[in-house]
């Protein structure tokens, strides 16, 4: 297949575009790099030594013998240039990653709130918009997210996009209804994340689109088995505190003997998917599109949920690291479970990769090698919900009192 590969330079995108072109596929990765100026912006890098898009590319040919073709375009801002190439070069999938990822960051002020809504949901509709135009029958796999739920619990399994439920009409008669799974977005960036189903729902009725919805949970690890063949091929790896994952994060603290940054309880419990699961997930989600017609189908890409303060407590007893109770920057429930169904992949046959000591020990080996990259004031997480919760968050977690979880 040809397939387009939309912020194919960042965390998620890249893997899977080595992915992909490593079963053969002819794959274009369409970029504006944001990613890169926001590391500048934040005065934060990679820990993970990055060279250029071109660069990765001209080493992935060089080992694999595959080619991968990079194309600089704004998906927000250049609708024509997105629709011309779409029509020139008709590809037979389109893989979205194009939007700014980060809760924190999201969150940080109104002029990061207002460029994560610009960004995201223009790109998403200016996709759908050109879709339509140029009248491609591409599908199109796009990575959204389990936040889109928020992290409370009724104590029913989050199902996969649809609940039924049932209503009664003004004659009195019980009706069935299906209704996509109700949303209760935790940040700007969780929000639009939940704008992006709405459009999704509307073309596919309106306009026959056929669209999979991937709600993925929260990605630890860093090799894939592509990214591994070569040191300038690595992926990125995010520890920074708007947008290192919690787990890659502690990891990254205790490699520097950096007390483990527990916000709040630590009874947050999440949902937690390796980046070779990831990339598996959209291979997976190819092989299975809708046909014309079908309704937006979704799938909860995610393969296991613990709780944070949990996760702390692992690594603390794998190094040694203490681990520091922090006040919250989000606004969000002390304490909550998290059932999620996962039936889509497991029926497609995912074979989930679970969070184990030897492959954290990866992640250490990563962390420990380039740790003289870590700038440590860029660790803790600092960015607030609210006015009133950023007078009362802490930023310096080593100031304050450590405790140990057992």
């Amino acid at each position: 297949m040809r397939i387009a590969v939309l912020g194919g330079d960042g965390f998620c995108g890249w893997p899977t575009s080595l992915h992909l072109s490593n079963l053969g596929h002819e794959v274009h990765i369409l970029d504006n790099l944001s990613r890169r100026w926001i590391d500048t912006e934040l005065g934060v890098q990679s820990l993970t030594p990055m060279d250029s898009i071109q660069e990765r590319c001209r080493i992935w040919r060089e080992v694999s013998g595959n080619e991968i073709a990079f194309h600089l375009l704004d998906l927000a801002k250049e609708y024509q240039r997105l629709k011309q190439w779409l029509a020139e070069m008709k590809p037979d999938a389109i893989i979205h990653f194009a939007e700014q990822r980060a809760a924190p960051y999201s969150m940080k002020s109104d002029r990061h709130k207002n460029y994560t809504v610009d960004n995201n949901v223009s790109a998403t509709h200016n996709l759908l918009a050109a879709m339509v135009e140029t009248g491609i029958d591409a599908h199109l796999v796009h990575l959204g997210t389990m936040g889109v739920y928020g992290y409370s619990s009724v104590g029913a399994a989050i199902p996969e996009g649809y609940l039924d439920i049932e209503i009664t009409n003004l004659e009195g008669e019980k009706k069935g209804l299906e209704v996509l799974y109700p949303t209760k977005p935790g940040s700007v960036y969780h929000m639009t994340k939940s704008l992006d189903q709405i459009q999704f729902q509307f073309y596919a009725q309106n306009d026959g689109l056929r669209i999979t919805d991937l709600h993925q949970g929260i990605v630890w690890g860093t090799h894939t088995d592509q990214t591994a063949r070569h040191e300038q091929l690595i992926n990125r790896f995010d520890y920074d505190g708007d947008y290192g994952t919690v787990l890659n994060r502690f990891l990254i603290q205790a490699a520097i003997n950096y007390p483990l940054t527990v916000h709040g309880t630590g009874g947050q419990t999440r949902a937690f998917i390796h980046i070779q699961d990831t990339v598996r997930c959209i291979e997976l989600a190819l092989g299975d599109a809708p046909e014309q017609g079908d309704r937006v189908r979704i799938f909860n890409q995610m393969t296991e949920t613990h709780r944070v303060r949990d996760l702390a407590a692992m690594v603390s007893q794998m190094s040694g690291c203490e681990i520091a109770f922090l006040p919250n920057p989000r606004k969000e429930a002390a304490e909550n479970d998290l059932i999620v169904k996962n039936d889509g992949f497991l029926a497609l046959g995912l074979d989930p990769i679970k969070l184990e000591t030897g492959l954290l020990d990866e992640i250490v080996h990563i962390a420990e090698k380039y740790a003289h990259r870590v700038v440590r004031k860029h660790v803790p997480c600092v960015s607030a919900w609210t006015k009133d919760i950023a007078q009362r968050v802490v930023h310096d977690p080593e100031a304050t009192q450590l405790k140990s979880v057992g």
